[in-house]
């Protein structure tokens, strides 16, 4: 379950939070805030697991209450969904590292996005604390060759070859499939940007606009290789690296 904690001051935006959360299944709600104060006690209580924080509110603004949240410098610090009237603020928001940003008043689809943001984080964060393998077994027709996960800058799938490309440009050829390596490596922080690409997230050095949508992703390597980042995944793709 979700333990979700609402702060906002606007009586009708907040029983309107409250109906949107009370129709989803997988969340709980903790008491909610009317202002800066009253979020601080029942944040300390609580520990819930996302804030939906009003930017605007009496005594400590949603602004400076994520500012303290995220000096405490905790990996199990709550996700923060801003609300608000004004549209400028967004930058702040993003800069705070807000998981989304929701204009009043509230709109059902809108508010669906953010809920689906809120679980891709949860779920990320939960695959990030399970153990992580120390070392990835590749069988290559000649042998067994054994890697860091965290050396492997991406991998192509070219036919029915993997080829994975390790941070030292090292080539290995498996012919396992891409989706069972991408399995075998769902505790690190991996993404497929391209259905015959995936690429270590901690390995991008840039991203640079590609055309019709598209991008190309930079790895960290000597070659500075590029992989490309389908117009389809874009969106979500960004979404997973603010996250």
């Amino acid at each position: 379950m979700i333990n979700v904690l609402i702060a906002e001051d606007e009586r009708l935006a907040r029983e309107e939070l409250v109906y949107l959360l009370e129709q989803e299944k997988d969340v709980t709600l903790c008491p909610s805030a009317e202002n800066g104060d009253q979020l601080l006690t029942h944040y300390k209580e609580h520990s819930p697991d996302v804030l939906f924080l009003d930017i605007r509110m009496p005594g400590v603004t949603g602004i400076e209450i994520a500012e303290m949240i995220r000096e405490e410098n905790n990996d199990q610090q709550p996700l923060i969904v801003f609300t608000t009237a004004y549209d400028h603020y967004a930058v702040q928001a993003f800069e705070l590292q807000a998981i989304d940003y929701l204009l009043k008043p509230f709109d059902q689809e809108r508010f669906d996005i953010s809920m689906q943001r809120v679980r891709t984080a949860l779920n990320y964060r939960t695959s990030e604390s399970k153990h992580k393998i120390d070392k990835l077994i590749v069988s290559t027709n000649e042998k067994m060759v054994v890697l860091n996960p965290s050396d492997i800058g991406f991998v192509e799938r070219i036919d029915r070859t993997l080829k994975i490309h390790t941070l030292n440009n090292d080539v290995i050829e498996t012919k396992m499939t891409l989706k069972e390596l991408e399995e075998k490596l769902s505790a690190y922080p991996f993404y497929r940007p391209h259905r015959s690409y995936l690429v270590n997230l901690d390995a991008i050095e840039e991203i640079t606009p590609w055309f019709n949508g598209a991008y190309n992703i930079v790895v960290r390597d000597s070659q500075k290789s590029k992989i490309p980042v389908s117009r389809t995944a874009a969106k979500e793709f960004f979404e997973v690296l603010q996250q």
